[in-house]
């Protein structure tokens, strides 16, 4: 599985998507720094940032205004990949009508479209106004959205975020739900929407929506990734619906990247050990978590960032995407600076318990070059751990046990 080192690249305090030299100029930072995927946003507010037909047929727009005339994947695309960034289209907004508004445009032309809670009222929740996200008219609209991208794009994949799939668990009170929840169950839904097996119906609905996005996005082209980034687990399932136990046991994402977004590094490590408690080391290979490194007046010292990575690594997760590019980007570059200046591209730390396709090709290595390790089956267990301490022993490196940095290198090499 592929070892995310993303960034975010946003519209919010952002300039970042506002010329091709500004596009240009971010691609050659990120790949200096050792960055090796973007995330660009392209559903936003209602709005694409890409010429879309599926838009333009549904609501007469196109493009997000201020964008007429371009095609801002397409010039991320041009300028990443060159620089062997890999490029993957964020739908930020997901099953998000608008930012207020009313709901804004998508409401206002298809109000049967509109999510509504128990009172019946637009459901909203931080005031961000939703569509309905059970309802299938609703499912297949931004469903086509991450399919006219999958087929018209070079990309390496799609991601939905922590509005898809998702729902406000306030959620489910319009009439067509209710009708096809008395259908099953002969009677209303509970009107306390935290009631378990009401969160549970919901998030089925949801978790079939992702198993039929995943199987389209892979009828396009099978290499494609699709990936998510969520709310952490179990809030965003109490909040918002995301089953994120079941999305991965039944294999309907390739990559997840929850949200930990915390300032302070002990929280943030706290939530990563629950991560790999939660989730066991033979999952780990699919989560790169979202570390937050600038928001408003907050931005992220080198040093807690370098924690953060360095702890990631240690817990046995391979990668992490940082949210957002202004982060980097901010006092002349210096974060930028120092990721580069610490060799992040070639941050390694494999150990023993852990699982992955990265094992298997440090087991290979070692295989190829004499030393016993039993199967190369992707796990670091007591074999292979002798194989590397045998390795270190014979190249003069601290026998540890342990593929870092140096290790890798030699091994490689």
């Amino acid at each position: 599985m592929k070892k995310i080192r993303g960034v975010w690249l946003t519209t919010a305090a952002s300039d970042v998507l506002e010329s091709k030299d500004n596009i240009k100029k971010a691609m050659q930072l990120l790949a200096e720094a050792g960055f090796n995927t973007v995330f660009p946003v392209v559903w936003n507010n209602g709005h694409t940032l890409y010429p879309s037909a599926v838009l333009n047929n549904n609501f007469g727009i196109e493009i997000f205004p201020p964008f007429t005339g371009r095609d801002i994947l397409a010039e991320v695309i041009e300028e990443a990949t060159p620089l062997g960034l890999e490029v993957i289209p964020w739908f930020e907004f997901g099953f998000i009508a608008a930012f207020k508004q009313d709901g804004g445009h998508i409401i206002n032309k298809k109000p049967e479209w509109a999510g509504k809670d128990k009172d019946n009222q637009l459901l909203t929740k931080n005031d961000f106004v939703w569509m309905n996200s059970l309802d299938p008219e609703v499912q297949d609209f931004v469903l086509s959205l991450f399919l006219e991208v999958a087929r018209n794009y070079q990309i390496a994949g799609v991601q939905g975020d922590d509005r898809l799939p998702a729902m406000p668990s306030e959620g489910g009170y319009d009439q067509k739900t209710k009708k096809l929840y008395r259908s099953q169950f002969g009677e209303d839904p509970p009107l306390d929407f935290k009631t378990p097996s009401w969160l549970r119906w919901r998030a089925n609905i949801l978790n079939d929506f992702l198993a039929k996005l995943y199987r389209e996005v892979k009828k396009i082209n099978p290499n494609l990734i699709v990936s998510v980034s969520p709310s952490p687990y179990p809030f965003g399932f109490n909040e918002y619906l995301q089953d994120v136990p079941t999305w991965i046991n039944r294999g309907i994402v390739d990559l997840i990247h929850p949200q930990l977004y915390r300032r302070h590094i002990d929280e943030y490590k706290g939530l990563v050990d629950d991560l790999v408690d939660r989730f066991g080391q033979e999952n780990l290979s699919k989560i790169s978590p979202g570390i937050l490194i600038r928001s408003g007046n907050y931005q992220i010292t080198p040093d807690t960032l370098w924690q953060c990575i360095r702890h990631n690594r240690r817990s046995g997760i391979r990668g992490e995407v940082l949210f957002f590019f202004e982060g980097l980007n901010a006092d002349h570059q210096a974060l930028a600076t120092f990721l580069k200046d610490k060799n992040y591209a070639n941050l390694v730390y494999l150990q023993y318990g852990n699982i992955g396709d990265d094992v298997q090709e440090i087991q290979q290595k070692l295989k190829d070059k004499g030393y016993e390790i039993g199967k190369t089956d992707g796990n670091f267990g007591s074999l292979t751990k002798s194989a590397v301490e045998k390795f270190q022993r014979d190249n003069s490196l601290s026998p540890d046990g342990v593929v870092g940095p140096e290790t890798y290198t030699k091994l490689m090499s």
